[in-house]
């Protein structure tokens, strides 16, 4: 991809791709397409843009289950695009923007653009590059700008093959970041950033065991132990409920650092959470299964608890001494 331009520059055009796809040609949003096919054409050209795009690529990732028809598709669209964009190959408008047919395919070129995806990998990847030369405070700097960009995943909504691709590596890049900014604020201490980075860290992946994890060390080292148990139990239930998993070992390890009556209460509840079994508490209660043949009331279906020998009570003869006593007294 090229070079993003910087907004300060006043480019003519600006695409979002992060989040709600959003197009704008000279302060004026795009909203109208003229054909169900144009923007999507437009949305995969211009992530290749200055790439020429042969028509089988165009076919194979804009009209995966279309037939020979794709052709006339394809050449319906790349018209509508010019005619929206004004994007004629020879005589381009006030965007820059081109369409060029070249070769048995197409090329899309767009002067003056500013992409918040181009910008948002380059502070990733600047980011990432000054956190490994030990400049914290340029890391933090491109990587907190980064996550103010990632305005939501690559154009959400959308569920293309090729659109699920890129999100995916987006979607990894900015956990990346966010990692970086985690271990950043850990060395700090900066208990503030790292919960609102935590926080963002489980917008984008809810699932992410070692954010659970930072915030359950997070709150134990202050004291917050009501905390962590709550942490920890959050990350459990998503878990069980989301992807039929138990908490990591290391996971349940560190619960039972901070907090050893909450990991034994716990140890048995990963077993129990995905076979959808009840809780120990409530099958101590029931009656253990009887054999065949045996009757319900029989002694042998008798639980542990209800089983012990009855304590008899020692005979008091206390009254019946005293009755003698005062029948002795009434005959003398």
């Amino acid at each position: 991809m090229t070079t993003a331009a910087t907004e300060t520059a006043g480019p003519a055009v600006r695409v979002r791709f992060l989040g709600d796809f959003e197009l704008t040609v000279n302060g004026t949003p795009v909203q109208r397409w003229r054909a169900g096919k144009a923007r999507g054409l437009f949305q995969y050209l211009a992530v290749h843009r200055g790439q020429m795009l042969t028509r089988d690529r165009l076919y194979a990732s804009l009209w995966p289950d279309a037939d020979s028809a794709a052709g006339s598709s394809l050449k319906v669209a790349a018209h509508a695009l010019r005619r929206v964009l004004d994007a004629h190959p020879d005589r381009p408008g006030d965007s820059g923007i081109r369409l060029v047919y070249r070769d048995f395919g197409y090329v899309l070129h767009i002067n003056g653009l500013w992409c918040d995806l181009d910008r948002f990998q380059e502070l990733v990847h600047t980011g990432l590059r000054a956190a490994a030369a030990g400049d914290a405070p340029l890391a933090r700097t491109r990587l907190r700008a980064a996550i103010g960009l990632y305005g939501g995943e690559f154009l959400r909504g959308e569920s293309a093959d090729w659109v699920v691709e890129q999100r995916e590596y987006l979607r990894a890049l900015a956990l990346r970041a966010l990692g970086a900014l985690r271990a950043d604020a850990e060395a700090r201490e900066d208990f503030v950033e790292l919960i609102e980075v935590c926080k963002r860290t489980l917008e984008i992946d809810r699932h992410h065991e070692e954010t659970y994890r930072t915030l359950m060390a997070a709150h134990g080292r202050r004291g917050e132990l009501a905390c962590v148990r709550r942490w920890y139990e959050l990350c459990a239930r998503r878990m069980r409920d989301e992807l039929a998993v138990a908490p990591g070992h290391e996971t349940q390890r560190l619960l039972g650092t901070l907090i050893p009556a909450a990991a034994r209460a716990a140890a048995a509840a990963p077993v129990s959470a995905v076979t959808g079994a009840p809780p120990a508490t409530v099958r101590a209660l029931r009656p253990t299964a009887r054999r065949p043949g045996t009757p319900a009331w029989s002694p042998e279906a008798r639980t542990t608890a209800l089983a012990r020998p009855v304590r008899r009570a020692r005979p008091d003869n206390r009254a019946a001494a005293a009755l003698a006593r005062a029948a002795d007294q009434a005959t003398a």
